[in-house]
């Protein structure tokens, strides 16, 4: 702005000169072939020297205004950010107080603040993630649990599921991604939400209780279960719909707790992966179940006394992929299931005790 002016007012300046001179110089000429001699009029010289200065001025006082403009506009947005830092600093401060209510304030100012502050709505969110990721001991009669705790956890867990609901709002988080890493669940609802972006619950542990995909939808993300823990707890995935993506299991194991997917549906292009997957006295159920096209992989896993159930489920042009399972006991169920052109590949399985149930369907070769 400041080297802007001086050359526009030598511009100025130089415009003016030579509007004068030539003005000056043109009426000299007019008059000298005028009988009698006309003087030049150096008042319409002025003139025009004054216009071409006043449209200089209009021009510098324009930039002026606009260089004000851009000063006070960079000064809020300084002050803005200033104030969500320090909102983020006491928040999170507060998530790390001894005492349950003033943690239960953090996590509701932290989601306002990610509300408010689009740019850092991940940092967020990966804070209240974080915190779920730390020792949990659910066991109230434990010495390691905290008073309190349980319901900050399930707070957390209310306010992600609340922003999961309405993906056309503004303040949704369904395309941001939740690193839930090896925390440690004794429930959650999770129920009606959708998921755009990536949901990472590699080697969680679920203990107890049930955590609820009811009504769910899975679109274009990926979720993955790999390494986790089911020791007496329950996921559910009931009228859960998946439409494309990746949901893994791989490397789970289900110990005396359930992984229910009865009433979803499965589109084309969703793998549904258990590769290795150990199911030890437990329970994966797909009773009433849709597949189109989709594929359930269950590679190298281990079916050790558990069960796996297909009941009334339609398979429709897709895969269940049994190749390499080892059946140890336990039951698998296709009873009433309806199979139009779907695979039911057991290459290279291993039977040893296992009760199948096909009802009316003829059982495959090799199982």
């Amino acid at each position: 702005m400041w080297i802007v002016a001086p050359l526009a007012l030598a511009v100025a300046s130089a415009l003016g000169w030579a509007i004068y001179s030539y003005a000056y110089d043109h009426f000299a000429q007019a008059a000298a072939h005028q009988t009698p001699p006309k003087p030049a009029d150096v008042n319409d010289v002025l003139k025009a020297t004054v216009t071409a200065l006043t449209l200089v001025g209009a021009v510098l006082a324009g930039l002026y205004a606009y260089r004000k403009q851009l000063l006070a506009e960079g000064d809020a947005h300084r002050a803005d950010a200033s104030q969500l830092a320090d909102r983020y600093t006491t928040a999170a401060g507060q998530l790390g107080h001894d005492q349950a209510a003033v943690r239960l304030a953090g996590v509701y100012a932290l989601a306002r603040l990610a509300d408010d502050w689009q740019e850092q709505r991940q940092v967020c969110i990966d804070v209240l993630c974080a915190y779920l990721r730390m020792p949990y001991e659910p066991d109230r009669d434990a010495a390691a649990h905290r008073t309190g705790e349980g319901e900050v956890r399930q707070t957390i867990i209310s306010v992600i599921r609340a922003h999961l609901r309405t993906p056309e709002s503004a303040t949704a988080w369904c395309s941001h991604n939740f690193d839930f890493t090896g925390a440690v669940f004794d429930g959650g609802d999770f129920s009606d939400s959708c998921f755009q972006g990536m949901f990472d619950f590699t080697g969680a542990v679920f203990s107890a209780g049930t955590v609820d995909f009811t009504d769910a939808r899975f679109r274009d993300g990926e979720v993955t279960f790999a390494g986790a823990e089911f020791s007496g707890g329950t996921l559910t995935f009931h009228r859960t719909v998946f439409d494309s993506g990746f949901v893994r299991f791989d490397e789970a194991a289900v110990r005396d707790g359930m992984v229910s997917f009865a009433g979803a549906r499965f589109s084309a292009g969703v793998v549904l992966s258990f590769h290795r997957a150990v199911l030890r006295e437990g329970m994966v159920s797909f009773a009433g179940a849709e597949f189109r096209g989709g594929t359930v992989d269950f590679p190298g896993a281990l079916f050790d006394g558990s069960r796996v159930d297909f009941v009334h489920a339609r398979l429709i042009t897709g895969t269940v992929n049994f190749a390499g399972v080892r059946f140890r006991g336990g039951t698998v169920d296709f009873s009433n299931a309806r199979l139009s052109g779907t695979t039911l590949p057991f290459t290279n399985a291993l039977f040893r005790g296992t009760t199948f149930d096909w009802g009316p369907l003829p059982a495959p070769t090799g199982a």
